[in-house]
């Protein structure tokens, strides 16, 4: 008996000993900090960083001094995320994470990627771990009382990174292969997608048909929609290949389809009227 008490009575000195869990305040930043997503055809630029303000201060070659190295931000470094490997003023980068560093000059500043992401301030910076450095010319701008970036899309491909604070901006262009993504991304999806499920060949097809690419897939995945299921959707993607193909027969007879099956189916009246002035035109 006593041999079973013994380890419950060893248990109570350990109990006695937990302690709560500490309290701690969160901190009160003066350079609040903010993530910036942009979207760039289905790749993904993101820049975390924090915000410091100018305050009446001298940034340029005081603040931030000449020649040396900048985290382009408060806090911990500013990190450039890139879902897909991209060309980043017109470099190859690969996917990832890369810790954001600036080199102020009064002139040209330089730019960097460095492979270190996570660090505080640059501290911890080695030049050996850089990705890239490019140059740039700051321009002037009017007054930016808060560090701030932007990322303005350029289409489909690309997007401009601006960083901006007191009265200077650098920027730097970011382009991704959208074309080569996205048919990645399609040939993956199809692998995937059952036969009996008319949506991923209906989206496949009509990529195709809308990039003027591949007709005999495009052909070829239209089929395979139709097979699995009727849509005016997918009917009317398909008269558009075929009027690509300049087969008007096939073309004319998917678009009369579209237009019965887009009536009772809840597409906007609007939807109807004009498939019904396009049927009128190609005939």
């Amino acid at each position: 008996m006593r041999s079973l008490l013994l380890p419950a009575l060893l248990t109570v000195p350990l109990a006695a000993q937990d302690k709560p869990a500490p309290v701690r305040l969160t901190p009160l930043r003066v350079s609040p900090a903010s993530t910036l997503s942009q979207e760039i055809g289905i790749s993904k630029l993101d820049l975390t960083f924090a915000r410091p303000a100018v305050k009446g201060r001298k940034i340029w070659g005081e603040v931030v001094p000449f020649g040396q190295v900048w985290r382009a931000g408060a806090n911990s470094a500013t990190v450039l995320t890139l879902s897909h490997a991209a060309k980043v003023a017109g470099k190859d980068v690969a996917a990832g994470s890369y810790g954001f560093f600036v080199i102020p000059g009064e002139k040209t500043w330089t730019l960097i990627l460095n492979k270190k992401a996570k660090q505080w301030g640059a501290y911890d910076y080695k030049k050996e771990e850089d990705v890239l450095r490019w140059e740039v010319t700051p321009q002037s701008a009017s007054h930016q009382e808060y560090l701030d970036y932007r990322v303005l899309p350029t289409g489909l491909d690309g997007a401009v990174v601006e960083l901006g604070w007191e009265k200077l901006r650098v920027s730097f262009p970011v382009a991704f292969d959208t074309r080569a993504i996205y048919w990645a991304h399609l040939e993956d999806k199809l692998k995937q997608a059952p036969e009996t499920d008319w949506v991923p060949w209906y989206q496949a097809a009509k990529y195709c048909q809308d990039q003027a690419i591949e007709p005999q897939k495009a052909l070829a995945w239209i089929e395979k929609s139709l097979k699995a299921g009727e849509s005016f959707w997918n009917h009317e993607t398909a008269a558009r290949i075929y009027k690509d193909a300049k087969r008007m027969p096939e073309a004319l007879a998917h678009l009369q389809k579209a237009i019965e099956l887009s009536k009772p189916g809840g597409a906007p009246k609007e939807y109807t009227s004009n498939l019904e002035k396009e049927l009128a035109a190609w005939k």
